[in-house]
């Protein structure tokens, strides 16, 4: 078995993944969104305190499984460098403690494997990750070899429905509770124009910054920001949000083909999207694959399922090697 730890950014989460037929026999994450609720928005030396509280208490429930485990997996690069370091230094913690060898995963990977928690793998694949902190289309011919086929220039899809909310006054993280909104809203009394339209369409980019800034003086222009108002305006926003990725993404598929998509992170759950990709992919002839809802966010089952791809790869590294990176590229081709 395999012990996978997750601390990129404020979901403290640990699991347990058999080598034999990747099942997950073990797997618990707490999260920090009520803490950092009182803020808008994640506060990194908070998240690595809360760190260094919630992972030993998951940590003494995995005990029961130490006897069998072959390798300790910990997601070592994107994230915050503060919370990053938590579940590093348990990992090397662990390795030495139990005499067993390290995996450091990339997190980016780990949201792609979040499709195969569980089952087998499935490449190539093209992948759409929408999160808070990225916005990536991808094409995935293995774990190996990542193409970037277009990335945000700015604020990231997740990051852009959490800054709308803040405006609105709504708790963080905003993106649940404006796609709930949006559904009691009307979609097309706010005309929000889509980023990066008239001499910017054959940019193959992403592009938030803008959008977000419409919202902002929509919501100033406002005499009486009642609630049906806020429906509307986030109802609007979505659609506006979702039609950018879209169209972004039938461009870069015009003359390429594609047989499998996946759509992962943890705005990949947003079921407006998903229906737009759904349609997509139809459309295509093409198959739309989903995690399920619990390993859209981060986790450590996804980063365990990515782990038992590097254990038969033997991609193991020493203590000395295994370093915190807040941000990787190396990984795209």
């Amino acid at each position: 078995m395999i012990l996978s730890i997750e601390s990129s950014c404020d979901d403290s989460s640990i699991a347990i993944t058999r080598l034999s037929d990747t099942q997950l026999l073990f797997h618990k994450k707490i999260s920090q969104d009520a803490e950092h609720a009182q803020y808008g928005g994640v506060v990194p030396e908070l998240a690595a305190r809360l760190h260094a509280v919630t992972l030993p208490k998951i940590l003494e429930e995995a005990k029961p499984y130490f006897n069998e485990l072959k390798a300790i997996a910990v997601t070592n690069e994107p994230g915050l460098s503060v919370t990053l370091v938590e579940g590093v230094s348990m990992a090397k913690a662990l390795s030495v403690a139990l005499g067993l060898p390290l995996l450091g995963i990339n997190h980016l990977k780990g949201h792609i494997c979040s499709l195969f928690i569980e089952g087998e793998t499935r490449f190539p694949l093209d992948v759409l990750l929408v999160s808070g902190g990225h916005t990536q289309l991808l094409h995935v011919k293995s774990l190996e070899e990542i193409k970037l086929l277009a990335t945000t220039m700015d604020d990231s899809f997740g990051e852009s429905f959490d800054k709308v909310g803040k405006m609105l006054g709504l708790p963080y993280p905003a993106g649940p509770l404006i796609e709930a909104y949006a559904k009691k809203g009307d979609p097309n009394r706010f005309n929000f124009t889509i980023p990066l339209q008239g001499t910017s369409t054959k940019l193959l980019a992403f592009s938030y910054s803008g959008l977000k800034n419409q919202v902002r003086l929509c919501i100033e222009a406002q005499e009486n920001l009642d609630e049906q108002t806020i429906y509307d305006i986030c109802a609007s926003f979505q659609r506006v949000a979702v039609a950018h990725l879209m169209q972004k993404v039938k461009r870069a598929y015009k003359e390429r083909s594609m047989e499998h998509f996946g759509v992962v992170g943890g705005a990949s759950a947003n079921l407006y999207l998903r229906g737009e990709l759904e349609a997509f992919c139809a459309s295509k002839k093409a198959k739309l694959h989903t995690a399920k809802m619990e390993f859209c966010s981060d986790n450590a089952a996804m980063i365990g399922r990515c782990a038992v791809e590097a254990y038969a790869q033997k991609a193991f590294v020493s203590l000395a090697d295994l370093k915190v990176r807040s941000s990787s590229k190396d990984i795209f081709y």
